[in-house]
């Protein structure tokens, strides 16, 4: 079985190659061959196990729905639909804000901040290990009585709305910038700038981050540099995928107190143990020296 966002890679394909035409044109190109071979790989990566995970996480929520829904809702209303889509948006700021906050989430999420570029190939860097805990930001919906099958059109229409965000080649956008999350707002996002840290976590609505204090405006004459502290410094996806892991099993072996162990898992992602750091220090150089990972391909 498919999962859906395969039927819309050609128009993702498309828009991709549209975006690369208009960098040439003004003579700005954004596209690496390591990066976007990475991004892409992530991306199958990350459909292969949907594959075996999306059903399950809608059989827990179906099964949370049957069970344990307060107001079953029809599935037929104008309004459920788009109280809905307003829910599931809500539900995801909170689930992509902690995927910033916590580290053991941050771990999953930290693929998609990975590329060091910024363009729509970006947007399909996803994690391969975020079924892990995504679901159960979810279930209020069920509990409340969204239909499964209304929860699931809602989610996808907005994973596919994320994807038009990804690109520099969009300015900013006056009044929509005040209301959607726009390119402007999400290269923000995606930002490693002092400024650009756990900002602008909405999916839709950049509303969510007006209201909980966690917007930010893209700056006019201070460019934004893309990818993550303590940069990965490979094109290899599969270490894309488990380096937040490994370095959180690593402190968890290295640090002595149990107290501290437990810590690793759920405090800010960077948080370390000291008796860990001291023992394997990880260097993170300042931004006025961070340098692009651009090692010389082969053929």
């Amino acid at each position: 079985m498919l999962t859906p966002i395969i039927y819309a890679v050609p128009v993702f394909l498309a828009m991709m190659a549209v975006e690369y035409a208009i960098e040439r044109h003004r003579g700005q190109p954004v596209y690496r061959v390591g990066d976007t071979v990475s991004s892409l790989s992530l991306g199958i990566i990350s459909q292969l196990v949907g594959v075996f995970t999306k059903l399950a996480a809608l059989g827990v929520y179906t099964l949370v729905w049957q069970h344990a829904a307060i107001w079953p809702l029809p599935a037929d209303s104008v309004w459920v639909w788009v109280g809905a889509l307003l829910a599931y948006d809500f539900c995801y700021y909170w689930l992509h804000r902690m995927g910033h906050e916590v580290q053991l989430l941050w771990a999953a999420h930290g693929v998609h901040h990975s590329s060091e570029e910024y363009n729509l190939s970006t947007a399909l860097r996803q994690t391969g290990t975020g079924f892990l805990f995504g679901w159960i930001f979810y279930l209020p919906m069920a509990v409340v009585g969204v239909p499964p099958l209304v929860f699931a059109v809602v989610g996808l229409i907005d994973l596919l709305y994320q994807f038009w965000v990804h690109t520099r080649q969009v300015g900013k956008l006056g009044w929509f910038d005040r209301v959607f999350c726009s390119p402007s707002n999400h290269r923000v996002h995606h930002g490693q700038n002092d400024y650009c840290i756990d900002r602008n976590y909405g999916g839709i609505l950049i509303l969510w981050d007006r209201l909980f204090g966690t917007f930010v405006e893209e700056r006019d004459g201070e460019p934004i540099v893309y990818g993550i502290r303590g940069a990965l410094r490979s094109f290899d996806p599969l270490r894309a995928n488990l380096h937040g892991y490994a370095n959180m099993l690593q402190d968890m072996r290295l640090t002595r107190r149990w107290a501290d162990k437990l810590r690793v898992l759920y405090k800010h992602p960077g948080w370390r143990p000291a008796d860990a750091a001291a023992a394997a220090p990880r260097v993170t150089l300042p931004l006025e020296r961070f340098e692009r990972f651009a090692p010389p391909l082969p053929p």
